[in-house]
């Protein structure tokens, strides 16, 4: 007779990939509120878990094509960070945090697939990238980059 567990195992594991897509993502986000940027740690979190989801969707319900659900993941993500960049005077704010969005989705596809250890060091390099330059603001709730 099968374990509760061996039962449960199926969909254990995808909720696994969702909890350390949303973590990761957090951590972006978190890092571009600190600095008083939009898209902060919850956006982040739902563009990381959600990417996880459609791709473990995708390849399950799709799996002679699960390319065509990811193109849409990264059309999609492309039409949210197009509505984060703006012109304000004579320069360009937001593009870095439309960004941060398009590489956290990257990471929640990679979480999807299994890719663990590289999800992990692409937040890594993520957040090391953001620090980079970049003196903390308050959050004025104004997107800046």
């Amino acid at each position: 007779m099968e374990s509760i567990w061996q039962a449960l195992w199926p969909q254990l594991y995808p909720a696994g990939q969702l909890i350390l897509a949303a973590v990761l993502g957090a951590l972006i986000g978190w890092q571009r509120e600190k600095h008083g940027k939009a898209a902060g740690a919850r956006t982040c979190a739902l563009v990381t878990a959600g990417s996880t989801l459609f791709t473990i969707l995708s390849v399950v319900a799709f799996p002679s094509d699960p390319a065509r659900v990811a193109a849409q993941i990264v059309v999609g993500i492309g039409f949210l960070g197009a509505g984060l960049i703006l012109q304000k005077e004579e320069r360009i704010v937001g593009l870095t945090t439309a960004a941060s969005l398009w590489f956290a989705a990257a990471i929640g596809m990679a979480v999807g697939l299994g890719f663990f250890i590289l999800s992990i060091i692409a937040a890594a390099l993520t957040l090391l990238i953001l620090t980079i330059n970049e003196p903390a603001r308050p959050n004025t709730g104004n997107p800046q980059n």
